[in-house]
């Protein structure tokens, strides 16, 4: 059984910075990947940012394009997502989600969830 934990956000002022990490548990595919979304309040989960375990070709969501990046430590089956330049538009809560499809940005390609970190960015 897949286990994904989340942690690192909080609270941060426009402009700040935060680095979220997913500790993954019981991987079941080396190819698989993980990916970051996010969901404000009112609005559906939207795609973030995702790596494969075995690849250095990240995947951004454009609206954070140039402000975040996605990294992996397979030595410590952690993935991490750094934040800068933090808008009060990021406010959301965070999760990540491992997949072994081919399609990294679609949510509902995704088996395994994490609870959810919160990230609030103050104007």
């Amino acid at each position: 059984q897949v286990q994904l934990v989340e942690s690192g956000g909080g609270l941060v002022q426009a402009g700040g910075s935060l680095r979220l990490s997913c500790a993954a548990s019981g991987r079941t595919y080396s190819d698989s990947a993980v990916g970051w979304f996010r969901q404000a309040p009112g609005k559906e989960r939207e795609f973030v940012a995702a790596i494969r375990w075995t690849s250095n070709s990240p995947f951004y969501a454009t609206s954070v394009q140039g402000r975040f990046t996605i990294a992996r430590d397979n030595a410590k089956s952690t993935v991490y997502l750094q934040m800068n330049r933090l808008k009060p538009e990021d406010t959301a809560v965070y999760y990540c989600a491992e997949t072994s499809s081919d399609i990294v940005t679609r949510r509902n390609e995704y088996q395994h969830w994490g609870q959810g970190t919160q990230v609030t960015v103050s104007s």
